[in-house]
């Protein structure tokens, strides 16, 4: 179900139900009619297991291509935003968006399971996991070429959820790019996480705090954004003008890209 939506995707999301026995189908079935609006369709336990795995499988290959999609036009000098855009105008076509990698007790999980049960049958899939580490790893790369470019200025990461406006840090491509980047460059990393009260073990050493998105605006010269969380979102151009920013979400179509790396207001994307 999608964090921060639960109570609503429990109640009217149309449900799998699997039985060890008729009889436990029954039972489960009589239990989730008592508050789900969406259809229950009864099936067996391993098709009902296989479904979930499938659906989060689904989601992880069409993010892989999005990813993957985001390095080879930031190889080839392009706005992945931009050709998704166009692209996603073909009434066939619905690319979803890219980010710094996958996250979740679910998607960045669910997928080995279907490898692990057939191995030589999932090629598909166990790319599409590769992928999406992968993306992990060109974030970090860039990232750290981006504040080794620029050894004066103070970076803000925003954000270490693995998706918007929730505090779940489950699995999250965020946090772990915030968190090699602070045990690499130590207190000229902050950390910017709205649904955060600390910052988790990992940072426990590394000189990097945890600070609010108005000090880091004031404050620091970079800024990578790793979750689009709404707070973030409404940041207008005249705050971040002059900053250098690395954009891994897409959420600051406007702001500036020269070409020139040391120029104010650098916007890199993918």
């Amino acid at each position: 179900m999608l964090p921060g939506h639960i109570l609503k995707e429990l109640i009217e999301n149309d449900r799998s139900i699997g039985g060890i026995t008729p009889r436990c189908a029954r039972k489960a079935l009589a239990f989730y009619k008592l508050f789900v609006r969406g259809a229950c369709v009864v099936t067996d336990s391993r098709s009902a297991e296989m479904t979930k795995l499938v659906e989060n499988a689904y989601r992880d290959v069409n993010i892989a291509f999005a990813n993957e999609l985001s390095m080879v036009a930031d190889k080839m000098g392009l706005d992945v935003w931009e050709v998704i855009r166009l692209a996603n105008r073909h009434p066939r076509v619905n690319i979803l968006t890219p980010g710094p990698g996958v996250g979740g007790h679910c998607i960045a999980v669910d997928p080995w399971f279907i490898v692990h049960g057939a191995p030589e049958e999932t090629p598909l899939i166990r790319t599409a996991r590769g992928v999406n580490n992968g993306k992990i790893r060109h974030v970090i790369a860039k990232a750290t070429a981006l504040v080794e470019a620029n050894p004066g200025q103070r970076v803000a990461c925003l954000g270490l959820a693995f998706k918007a406006n929730i505090d779940d840090f489950r699995e999250s491509p965020a946090r772990l790019v915030a968190a090699t980047l602070a045990r690499k460059f130590g207190s000229r990393i902050e950390v910017v996480e709205p649904y955060a009260a600390q910052l988790p073990i990992e940072f426990t050493d590394t000189g990097a705090k945890l600070i609010d998105v108005d000090t880091a605006l004031e404050e620091c010269g970079i800024l990578i954004v790793l979750v689009d969380h709404d707070v973030f979102r409404v940041v207008p151009l005249a705050e971040r003008v002059d900053k250098l920013v690395y954009d891994t979400r897409g959420i600051w179509p406007d702001q500036p890209r020269p070409a020139d790396l040391d120029e104010p207001g650098l916007r890199l994307v993918g």
